[in-house]
């Protein structure tokens, strides 16, 4: 016996959301690529990894898949192949929603969790001010008064300039209410949100307030999503592209305390 396991491992494809984009082939399991990912392979990196599972009979006529998936086999001494990298450009836009098997999301230090689809997004909550982190392929962090489906039909219209062809996107939690009256009581309190200064969110919250016509408001050029704690994820994750969607709901914190609880000391 080699150790690697039974020599039969299916070939598996993932896409990389975070950190960096990429649509890779592998035959570890999804627990073993993450763990490969974060600190199995000289690409040495430490941070916070999400990726999808994508169906492997997806083909897209943009990337070479069949080529770059027929060199994902055993190595010679028996170990699984852990990356074959089939691209690392423009993936979620030739992306085939229908095709994402599974979301899961990392800790710096390798725990998993796997987060299902919702096809009813109870996200709505009429009159709110929402926080969204673009995470790929732009990483904008955005104030705004749209909800979960709006915001990523608006960045993704195709009839705007400055759109983009699909998104993938968080809501952090936030309440403006609160955060302004405890700005009012202490105007030194630390950031509610990483990297975004008390004052410049309470000057954003009262410019789109006060504009009906200002649906979005840019609060950082970066969303700096590996420095925002998964705990901060209201509801969950949202693949766009303009009419479509899929989500993946996060589950509630006892939920991972009890069926993770690697994963939950890490949120």
């Amino acid at each position: 016996m080699n150790g690697y396991g039974n020599g039969n491992e299916e070939k598996r494809m993932y896409a990389i959301l975070h950190p960096s984009p990429a649509l890779i082939g592998s035959q570890l399991n999804p627990t073993s690529f993450a763990r490969h990912y974060l600190s199995g392979s000289i690409r040495h990196y430490t941070g916070k990894v999400v990726f999808a599972e994508i169906d492997p009979d997806f083909r897209d006529p943009y990337f070479h898949i069949d080529e770059f998936m027929a060199d994902v086999h055993h190595h010679d001494d028996g170990r699984p192949k852990a990356t074959k990298f089939i691209s690392v450009y423009r993936i979620l836009e030739h992306l085939d929603f229908d095709k994402i098997r599974a979301l899961y999301l990392s800790s710096p230090e390798g725990a998993v969790i796997e987060l299902a689809e919702e096809r009813e997004i109870q996200t709505r909550e009429p009159g709110l001010l929402r926080i969204f982190a673009e995470i790929n392929p732009v990483r904008m962090l955005v104030l705004t008064r749209l909800n979960f489906t709006e915001f990523g039909k608006l960045v993704t219209n195709p009839e705007i300039l400055r759109n983009v062809p699909a998104l993938f996107y968080t809501q952090l939690e936030f309440d403006a209410e609160t955060f302004l009256q405890e700005f009012e009581r202490n105007a030194v309190m630390p950031p509610p949100i990483p990297k975004v200064h008390p004052s410049k969110l309470r000057d954003a919250i009262m410019e789109i307030s006060m504009s009906r016509s200002k649906a979005t408001k840019g609060l950082l050029l970066d969303s700096s999503f590996d420095e925002i704690p998964y705990r901060m994820v209201r509801h969950g994750f949202m693949f766009a592209r303009y009419d479509e969607y899929k989500f993946f709901v996060m589950p509630s914190w006892s939920e991972i305390e009890k069926e993770n609880y690697k994963f939950f000391k890490a949120m």
